[in-house]
């Protein structure tokens, strides 16, 4: 009795909870394996989530760039302007002004876009490394420096000797670096959908290994406590009749 009892109480457990493998006796090789699924599952999210924060980074740093882009466009028409030698001193002095803001504008976005503190576009950071599954593999989203020392452009100066073709240089800096960050944005969405789609697909697993199948666990579970009925009902009644057959020898 004590052997179906405890039967009866792990398939009610069951029952209840909605789970097949609650301790390794329930299944000790599928157990494992579900856990290596769950592991899978979990290290897959956080790799999407890694993953999500990258294209968040990359976005922020592509925007900053664009403007960056926009700005160079419009100090290379000034210089265009202020190569007109029909210009005065005068004239090439209030063009160097605007440049002057101009440059001004892009050293603040180089030195102040960032992602959670992280600076993106000063040079302080070029390398940000992020695991993108359960078993430590990693991409790595690279950023270049968009200060004006770096692209060149530092001593930019219309009023005297320049050359243009400085601010060419550094557009094509800028527009390699969107380049870049454009391609590495969209290995990345790959990963988060790839990432999604193979978490589901162990979760699927481990719920074909862990879930029970409750209408055929309740109907089993019936089925045995009628058998469990039946079989107390004929021990009872074969102990009737070893009485009975026990008392008719002793009268006899």
């Amino acid at each position: 009795m004590s052997e179906i009892s405890a039967v009866s109480t792990s398939t009610y457990s069951q029952i209840a909870s909605g789970i097949r493998l609650q301790t390794a006796a329930d299944g000790a090789a599928e157990m494992a394996i579900a856990k290596e699924e769950e592991r899978n599952a979990t290290g897959l999210d956080v790799g999407a989530a890694n993953q999500e924060a990258g294209v968040n980074l990359s976005n922020i740093a592509d925007g900053a760039l664009g403007n960056i882009g926009d700005s160079l466009q419009r100090m290379r028409e000034l210089a265009l302007q202020a190569s007109n030698g029909l210009l005065t001193d005068t004239d090439r002095q209030s063009i160097q002004f605007e440049i002057d803001e101009i440059k001004q504008g892009i050293t603040d976005i180089a030195s102040r876009t960032n992602y959670n503190t992280k600076n993106l576009l000063d040079g302080s950071n070029t390398n940000f490394r992020m695991a993108t599954d359960s078993n430590g593999n990693s991409t790595t989203i690279t950023t270049q420096s968009a200060l004006l020392s770096d692209m060149g452009l530092e001593d930019f100066d219309v009023t005297g000797d320049f050359d243009i073709t400085k601010i060419d240089q550094a557009l094509e800096q800028v527009n390699s670096s969107r380049s870049a960050i454009g391609a590495k944005t969209n290995a990345l969405e790959y990963g988060i959908n790839y990432n999604y789609r193979a978490s589901q697909e162990a979760t699927s697993a481990r719920s074909r290994l862990e879930d029970l199948d409750v209408p055929k666990a309740v109907t089993e579970q019936k089925k045995k406590e009628t058998l469990n009925i039946y079989q107390m009902m004929m021990q009872k009644r074969q102990r009737e009749d070893e009485e009975n057959n026990a008392r008719r020898l002793f009268t006899s």
